[in-house]
């Protein structure tokens, strides 16, 4: 008879990394996320986080938390559609959808949840799902939750995407998804070519701005405003709380009977418990501040363009970013821990990306800045990956 937990029992690919000094995940951080971290009783400069606009550790941001907590406690005690919603959420909501310039908006526990809720309910039987292929995990298994089939697109290209679109049964529903910044490579989805697209073969179209709200865009509004693409050509513009907005949670925002729909159907919404009043304060007030200082925004751009410019003076391949995520390739996934490992000895926190993140053999340290970040920060992050880029033979 098999035993479902032998997979479990026979699970020792950790232990080897472990003892070879290469385990670089669920390291435990001491402290608040921070352009400088605490852990095991060493400071780092960190260099591998999404608090983009270095709001997670902001005095107002805390003051707002701390505020909620008094007045509404800990926790929400149910799910919003029984006992756990608050005036406060719904404030939050109508300050997504205006940001987003859409009719509604809709918060969940967590961007995770919030894909898992809004594309399950939406995909039924006999739908499509056309995806890009680097499409982000949560997207993908939302569509595998759903009862629709997934089709999936090279990345970027629009001329596979119209092959794929064009070989879809005209009587089937057809919802096309794309992240707007890709969180691994840094690139930014070709949204015009994917509107012109949709239009033209009748398909739906969901914009996950997770990366973008907050960093693209003349006001940081997401995708959309850095095309200056129409609100309206998009169905639905959904991202987490988690990065810019510097707390946890997730939003959809759209047309309002396709939001009321998603709020009576989405599974992840439905049985979770709501949001904590802490978090859904924290969110509403970093909206506050990226809609009257874009100066963050100003600055985690100059952080970005100084450090790209380093790696490229270094001789890194930083590969086609456009955002504040910056790539910088390294191969195998042995030089991949490799270059992790020295960076790290040399008090530098980044973030390797291995398969299935990425494909074989395309390995790569993923940086990112924050606005919060001083030039003498920026120039020691370079220094050490050229002393390390250098002894293992990645520049010369």
């Amino acid at each position: 008879m098999a035993d479902i937990l032998e997979k479990a029992y026979n699970f020792k690919e950790d232990k080897i990394v472990k003892r070879m000094g290469m385990y670089s995940y669920f390291q435990p951080i001491s402290s608040a996320q921070d352009t400088e971290v605490a852990l095991n009783g060493k400071k780092y400069i960190m260099a591998g986080s999404n608090n983009y606009l270095g709001l997670a550790n902001d005095p107002e941001m805390k003051k707002a938390a701390i505020e909620a907590v008094e007045k509404f406690g800990t926790g929400s005690a149910g799910s919003r559609f029984l006992n756990g919603n608050t005036a406060a959420a719904e404030e939050l909501e109508q300050k997504i959808a205006a940001f987003k310039g859409k009719e509604a908006g809709l918060i969940f526990s967590a961007g995770y949840q919030m894909n898992l809720g809004v594309i399950s309910c939406l995909l039924k039987k006999g739908d499509a799902a056309i995806v890009d292929k680097l499409d982000h995990a949560s997207i993908l298994d939302g569509v595998k939750l759903s009862e629709g089939e997934m089709l999936r697109f090279k990345h970027n290209d629009m001329a596979d995407l119209e092959r794929i679109l064009a070989k879809i049964e005209p009587g089937k529903g057809k919802l096309i998804i794309v992240d707007g910044v890709f969180s691994m490579e840094g690139d930014i989805c070709n949204l015009p070519e994917v509107i012109k697209l949709a239009k033209k073969y009748g398909a739906r179209l969901i914009v996950d701005d997770a990366h973008a709200s907050g960093v693209l865009g003349k006001t940081g509004r997401g995708t959309c405003e850095h095309f200056n693409v129409a609100p309206g050509d998009v169905d639905l513009v959904v991202g987490t709380c988690s990065k810019t907005f510097a707390s946890v949670g997730g939003f959809a925002a759209g047309d309002e009977r396709v939001i009321n729909y998603i709020r009576h159907f989405a599974r992840s919404q439905i049985f979770s418990a709501a949001p904590p009043p802490a978090a859904v304060a924290s969110i509403s007030k970093a909206l506050d501040l990226i809609w009257t200082d874009m100066s963050r925004k100003e600055k985690l751009w100059q952080n970005s363009a100084r450090l790209k410019e380093g790696f490229k003076k270094l001789g890194f391949d930083i590969g086609e970013s456009q955002t504040p995520i910056t790539p910088v390739m390294v191969g195998t996934m042995e030089n991949c821990f490799k270059m992790w490992r020295a960076t790290f000895d040399a008090g530098i926190f980044t973030t390797p990306v291995i398969p299935p993140a990425v494909p074989p053999n395309k390995c790569l340290i993923r940086v990112t800045l924050m606005a919060t970040h001083t030039d003498e920060q920026i120039d020691k992050i370079l220094k050490v990956f050229g002393e390390a880029g250098r002894a293992l033979g990645l520049i010369k």
